[in-house]
């Protein structure tokens, strides 16, 4: 079977209510022909943000399912865990973005699963919180089980720590009260998470940190123990083994202060509290809790008043841990104010303690040489953009969406002097938005660079490259490409852009 035509995929679309028959005429209004090019069309869809790759994808794998789920429209596909997918989607009527978890194929039949499934979304309905992610509606009629949700713009704490490596401890306090609050709120109502854990805390672009799946983690118990299957990432499992040591019972909120605690210590220290496996006995084993390292001897820059409450929210002991959220949240906003008024000691960064820059070390002056905004959804990678860039003097400007990048930059073009997209992740996507730039009257002016590993060469001669838009190629130093900003950013831009 041959690679499908434009019209064809089209004409899929369409039918399968992606395309208006008045977008469809005017795309091939744009194109000229129901003969052009798949690449042509695709493109095209893409750049007027008519259709994602998410969408074109399946379509050419001729998938006919999961584009709508109920009134929502799937765009991207955001996550994926045990037991369902979350998607980024749009409301069809109202243009609303949100997050849309959908229970997976193989728990969709039974009732027992995809019932606790529905009970624990109605249950997550109730709560109402700034630091709760909220649900707004549950669906569910057989095969297909749903929420919709907020879609929060940022990444889960895994990603945060993942790529920080360690976080200043008055950013980690902060998160932490964030979640204290969401985890208060959540207790003063008889309900417990169950299922805290860092891919289950938020922290948005705002640096706001909010909590997901409430009690989700009951739905993992009734897995295992109908399906006897191997799940070596169920959260469940850390809190048997922790309800087993401790002998407490398995809806005790002291088993969430808990791991809130081990969340607080990643965050200090940069490594996990408990030994990480995938083996299931393994982290059923009480030395787990007990070979603990006392954060303060891996951390021992870090203030006391700050290890205490990780020390006692980690008490193997419930009764000399944190009683309620409410008191361990206390004593993490006494210990964010004693921070925030320390100005050059622990309010610094976190890791090696206190660190003074050498006395020779070049005076950074945001801004100074123009700003640039980089379009990289690695956050491992927008620090390093961000501290090789700012190091001799740019403003950075950081997203991980191409098409919100260029929206960005059509509406103020001013905004930046360089648009930089990196391709190594983005694909396509980024090769669109870097073509769209040169098409915009507002942006067609502003010096852009596309980045291509060595998957992506090819993409080469579809970019529209001139004198002021350019292809680079990975692996690159940082130096190289800080020359090649030198020669792309007039004089002119770094007046306008650089304070």
């Amino acid at each position: 079977m041959g690679r499908p035509t434009a019209e064809s995929i089209a004409q899929r679309a369409f039918d399968l209510g992606l395309l208006t028959e008045t977008q469809l005429q005017e795309v091939w209004g744009a194109l000229g022909s129901r003969s052009a090019a798949l690449d042509d069309l695709m493109h095209l869809l893409v750049r007027r943000e008519l259709m994602t790759n998410y969408q074109l994808e399946r379509l050419l794998k001729g998938d006919k399912t999961g584009f709508f789920f109920g009134n929502y429209k799937a765009l991207y596909l955001v996550g994926t865990g045990t037991f369902a997918r979350v998607y980024r989607a749009v409301h069809n009527g109202t243009g609303q973005v949100v997050a849309v978890k959908v229970l997976r194929n193989r728990f969709s039949d039974s009732p027992v699963q995809f019932g606790l499934f529905v009970r624990e979304g109605e249950l997550g309905r109730t709560l109402r919180h700034p630091n709760i992610v909220p649900i707004h509606e549950v669906y569910s009629v057989r095969p297909h089980h749903f929420f919709v949700m907020e879609f929060v713009e940022g990444q889960n704490m895994r990603e945060f720590i993942k790529h920080r490596r360690t976080v200043r401890p008055i950013e980690a306090a902060r998160i932490m009260i964030d979640v204290g609050r969401g985890l208060q709120y959540a207790f003063e109502r008889a309900v417990t998470h169950r299922d805290l854990k860092m891919s289950n805390v938020l922290v948005s672009s705002r640096g706001q940190a909010k909590l997901v799946d409430f009690g989700l983690a009951a739905m993992d118990d009734v897995i295992v123990q109908t399906q006897d299957i191997e799940l070596p990432n169920t959260r469940a499992i850390d809190y048997a083994a922790l309800e087993r040591a401790t002998g407490v019972r398995k809806d005790d909120t002291r088993s969430d202060i808990y791991f809130a605690g081990c969340m607080l210590y990643h965050m200090l220290t940069g490594v996990p509290a408990m030994v990480e496996s995938k083996d299931r006995m393994a982290r059923l084993n009480k030395s787990r809790f007990t070979d603990v390292v006392p954060v303060q001897k891996i951390a021992p820059h870090l203030p006391h008043y700050l290890t205490f409450v990780v020390n006692k929210a980690m008490s193997l002991d419930p009764y000399r841990r944190y009683q309620t959220p409410g008191e361990m949240l206390s004593d993490l906003e006494l210990a964010e104010k004693r921070l925030d008024a320390e100005p050059n000691g622990n309010n610094g960064r976190g890791g090696a303690g206190p660190q003074r820059e050498p006395a020779d070390a070049p005076v950074e002056e945001p801004g100074r040489q123009g700003t640039v905004m980089v379009v990289e959804p690695s956050t491992r990678l927008q620090d390093l953009f961000r501290d090789g860039l700012k190091k001799v003097g740019y403003r950075v400007l950081l997203t991980s969406d191409p098409l919100r990048a260029v929206e960005r930059l059509r509406n103020e073009p001013q905004l930046a002097g360089c648009a930089v997209f990196n391709a190594e992740e983005l694909g396509r996507s980024a090769l669109a938005a870097f073509n769209q730039l040169a098409d915009e009257q507002e942006t067609k002016d502003l010096p852009a660079v596309l980045l291509l590993d060595g998957h992506r060469r090819a993409l080469e001669a579809e970019a529209r490259t001139s004198k002021h838009r350019v292809v680079l190629f990975m692996p690159l130093t940082m130096k190289e490409l800080r020359d090649a900003l030198a020669k792309l950013i007039p004089a002119s831009a770094t007046a306008k852009n650089g304070g």
